[in-house]
């Protein structure tokens, strides 16, 4: 039997929500935040809490170092990455203006140190909670002097900053899409988007079927409407729609996007390359680059020896995810079952008293520089509760 890292938990009660509105965030306690937990919190160690942000930073690096110049095309088969985004990508990787805004490691405290789950490097959500919502729960608890790892949301601006002054030729005018019926991603996206007006954008939240994309003519870019009878062009785009969705199911979009791109008509965050990091496969490529690196759990493209879980290169919140230890132990539908598939050593999440797991979240932007958790009793999904943290 694995040992589990034991998870502390302190009483954190409030009135959360007016915080929030209190801060001026009204619409973070909408539906986008709607399994945000108040009444506990983690207590993390301030050794453990830096030994999580050292390691996004660390584990960034490595995967930047592990991956192959020029990005042979056998590289990008072996990472599943769409052949019609292969020009993308490669253009993406190799001018530097086409900025890696962030991302989040999923990252599992064992008792030898925190280990990598994987990289939602392209389309991370949780920000509204990690940046936002639970800082504002410090306040709530009348804790406002407890130390919290949160730094997210500074970050983002110092990020948008970097991509707006690295493509200064543009115009900073930045439109950000999400999917419309998504509340959750408009939330994301609205925290994005208040980063990107203090760093001297001219932001715009618009729904993605609303946007228009043109490759002809003077109609050449990115456009939404702003107001009545009245669209604006946007040089700047950030999607929260994953590229390989792109690819896969909107092929002349991916088209236009990559001619648009190549002449600058429009520079698009997170940059094409991000799915490199994203693919599951690179989980099976670092562990070949690092065998044995502690941060890192064995991980292959073919099934390993004892206790195990089967992902989906490009599975999100969990589904099609399978747990094998000789026998099929666990199976979680979804709709990503006929994607390849790598196959990472079964490591025991911590529990609390109550036999909840957790799941620690650490944003990358342009360094780790926030925590959160997610819990469940099973399988972490994106219906799992989120918790805030406090530093001792």
């Amino acid at each position: 039997m694995q040992d589990k890292s034991k998870i502390r938990l302190q009483s954190h009660t409030g009135d959360i929500e007016t915080a929030v509105r209190g801060l001026g965030w009204d619409w973070c306690v909408e539906d986008g935040c709607a399994n945000y937990v108040p009444g506990e919190a983690v207590v993390l160690p301030e050794n453990e809490a830096d030994a999580l942000l050292s390691a996004a930073d660390t584990l960034y690096e490595m995967m930047v170092n592990a991956i192959p110049d020029n990005l042979p095309d056998e590289f990008l088969k072996v990472l599943g990455i769409p052949e019609n985004l292969w020009k993308m990508v490669r253009h993406s990787w190799n001018d530097e203006r086409h900025w890696h805004l962030y991302g989040r490691f999923d990252l599992v405290q064992t008792p030898e140190g925190p280990k990598l789950l994987e990289f939602n490097a392209d389309t991370a959500t949780s920000i509204p909670e990690t940046a936002v919502v639970q800082w504002a729960s410090l306040a709530a608890a009348g804790k406002k002097e407890a130390k919290q790892y949160s730094g997210l949301y500074e970050e983002l601006v110092e990020q948008l900053k970097t991509w707006r002054m690295l493509n200064d030729d543009l115009a900073p005018a930045l439109l950000l899409t999400y999917i419309g019926e998504s509340a959750e991603d408009e939330a994301n996206c609205a925290v994005i988007a208040q980063a990107a007006t203090e760093a001297g954008f001219d932001a715009h939240l618009c729904p993605v079927e609303n946007i228009s994309v043109a490759t002809e003519g003077t109609e050449r870019g990115v456009w939404a409407q702003v107001a009545n009878e009245q669209w604006q062009q946007f040089p700047f785009l950030f999607k929260l729609l994953p590229w390989e969705q792109i690819a896969w199911e909107e092929p002349e979009l991916c088209h236009s996007l990559a001619e648009l791109s190549a002449a600058r008509n429009v520079i698009i965050a997170n940059p094409a390359y991000t799915l490199i990091f994203q693919s599951k496969g690179m989980l099976a490529w670092l562990w070949k680059a690092y065998p044995y690196h502690p941060l890192l759990l064995e991980t292959d493209l073919a099934p390993i020896s004892g206790k195990y879980i089967r992902k989906p290169y490009f599975g999100r919140e969990g589904q099609s995810v399978e747990v094998m230890d000789k026998v099929r132990v666990l199976k979680v539908e979804g709709e990503y079952d006929d994607q390849q598939q790598v196959y990472q050593r079964w490591v025991e999440l911590p529990e609390d008293d109550k036999n909840y797991q957790y799941q620690a979240g650490v944003f990358w932007a342009g360094e780790g520089c926030a925590i959160g958790f997610r819990r469940e009793k099973g399988i972490i999904t994106n219906l799992s509760q989120f918790v805030p943290h406090l530093v001792e």
